[in-house]
């Protein structure tokens, strides 16, 4: 039997893969393109503050992710406010031409943690301008609930602070929210900072890991990228074959039952 690992519908985008990808801090433009190509994704993250809105200084790498071939979902990344990530947001539909918007805003500037108040301001706000609105978000379980409140279809949990390879850090939180929102698109992001740490959240029932640092700051980004996509599928196999349950004691794997039994005395 083939198991299907692929196939992630995130609104009207159908994708072929579950592993995202950002596209910053890479060391140079081939690499990026290179690791793209490697991890196999569907959708990588660009943030506005590549384009300049008066002289277009960020089209050379417009261009460049054009030319890749995925789709393209812009971020507020850097925003503080939620007027200024709506801001951002409606800029971005311009530059980019997608309805589809990654919505952060950062409320704390030690950990990156999202300011989950003008989180859902936002998210509010860009739900009824029309937006697809993929939320970067807490593990929260009510902040959960309200974005979907407000129109959000996908939620985007931390795994752990922005760039900090923690990798899961509250896996009960996560599969609590997992377990409250079985029928929407859940992806883990931020934090991953190992291929087994994407592969937990998949085994978790995670839909897809989004991941930027991880790959564009390894000492081969295009190997690295090769390496993630191939723990996300791993994976997502392990959860949809139903893995078993940990236990506290042992379990003999060989049956008791039919052994032979040896007379010492003869």
């Amino acid at each position: 039997m083939t198991i299907d690992t692929a196939l992630l519908q995130l609104y009207d985008i159908r994708l072929s893969s579950r592993l995202l990808l950002g596209t910053a801090q890479y060391p140079s433009p081939t690499v990026l393109q290179s690791a793209i190509e490697s991890s196999g994704t569907g959708l990588v993250t660009v943030s506005l503050r590549r384009e300049s809105g008066q002289d277009r200084a960020g089209q050379a790498f417009w261009d460049l992710i054009k030319q890749t071939g995925v789709s393209v979902l812009p971020n507020t990344a850097g925003c503080k406010t939620a007027k200024e990530a709506v801001t951002t947001a409606q800029m971005s539909r311009e530059v980019f031409e997608t309805s589809l918007i990654k919505l952060e805003v950062i409320g704390e500037e030690d950990t990156l943690q999202p300011d989950v108040f003008g989180l859902v301001e936002a998210a509010r706000l860009l739900s009824d301008d029309g937006f697809q609105v993929l939320p970067y978000t807490t593990d929260d379980l009510v902040v959960a609930e309200r974005l979907l409140q407000v129109g959000c279809e996908v939620l985007m949990p931390w795994g752990a602070p922005i760039g900090s390879a923690r990798g899961l850090n509250n896996p009960f939180a996560l599969r609590a929210m997992r377990a409250h929102f079985p029928d929407t698109p859940l992806i883990v992001d931020a934090g991953i900072g190992l291929p087994s740490h994407a592969a937990a959240a998949m085994e978790m029932g995670f839909d897809a890991v989004l991941l930027n640092t991880a790959v564009a700051k390894a000492g081969d980004p295009v190997a690295m990228a090769a390496a993630f996509a191939g723990a996300v599928e791993s994976g997502r196999k392990a959860y949809l074959a139903g893995a078993i349950e940990a236990r506290d004691m042992a379990t003999p794997s060989t049956p008791v039952l039919g052994t032979p039994f040896w007379n010492s005395s003869v």
